[in-house]
């Protein structure tokens, strides 16, 4: 459940200078909470706090750093606020086969997508229970449901997360927090250009009908946190890929799944 506002708390949301991250903080303002913007472009995240207003707080922070992660709980107390919501967005992809690539971009991505979610929730969840109330939004993917070729540690690791907030959630039960995952399907947010999968490879090898835009995701996402769901699929067409996943034999599946994904049909 998403615990009602408090004077001082405040949705803190990583990952927030574009796509999902910009749209869950401007939907979280819109419902009348306080964000505190969590991402390393603080360029962008002026620009949004700017437009959001006096609800948004802006804290640079490069989140593939344990340092940086270890300092945002101190520069939250800083700003006179706590941590109502956690929402754990940022992450990043990689795309191509495992054989040709490149380690330091694949630690990268796992300090990402998934040490600073297990970091992140370790600092902030305590608080929360010692307060009675509280919510975390972990954000996975669709991909989380099974293994994805081409995109092998992305898969991997959003399936950490999947398994990781579940069992975090039946921790919590009497506590008065709540845990989520977002399992978002295709997001045109320049994701996966910047995983060096075009728009047009991305929109080719996916159905349109698969598509969900980004502003309806976070809406989607925060109506089911507060609704009490664990697992937030947007898209009815995306629930059925996922329900596809869990169900299909693995052997039968794979090789569809590489033979349709753009990173590996170039080689």
């Amino acid at each position: 459940m998403l615990p009602t506002a408090s004077g001082n708390g405040a949705v803190l949301v990583t990952g927030a200078s574009s796509g999902i991250g910009d749209e869950l903080a401007r939907d979280f303002v819109r419902r009348g909470r306080r964000v505190i913007l969590v991402a390393r472009r603080a360029d962008k995240l002026e620009a949004l706090a700017t437009e959001l207003g006096d609800a948004a707080h802006v804290l640079a922070a490069d989140l593939a750093n344990a340092e940086d992660r270890a300092a945002l709980p101190d520069r939250v107390a800083d700003l006179g606020l706590v941590v109502d919501v956690l929402v754990n967005n940022a992450g990043l992809s990689t795309s191509g086969p495992v054989a040709e690539s490149d380690p330091d971009a694949e630690l990268n991505l796992v300090e990402v997508d998934v040490c600073a979610v297990v970091d992140l929730c370790s600092r902030f969840v305590p608080g929360m229970v010692s307060r009675g109330r509280g919510a975390v939004l972990n954000v996975a993917s669709v991909g989380a449901f099974g293994p994805l070729p081409g995109q092998a540690a992305y898969g991997a690791a959003k399936a950490f997360v999947l398994s990781y907030t579940q069992a975090l959630g039946q921790e919590l039960k009497g506590t008065g927090v709540a845990a989520a995952t977002l399992c978002p399907g295709p997001v045109k947010t320049g994701f996966g250009a910047a995983a060096g999968i075009s728009d047009a490879d991305a929109e080719a090898s996916l159905p349109k009908v698969m598509w969900v835009d980004a502003d309806e995701v976070a809406r989607t996402a925060i109506d089911g946190l507060a609704a009490g769901r664990s697992v937030i699929v947007p898209g009815v067409f995306n629930r059925i890929g996922a329900a596809a996943y869990k169900v299909l034999p693995r052997r039968l599946l794979l090789p569809v799944l590489a033979s349709s994904h753009p990173a590996l049909k170039k080689r």
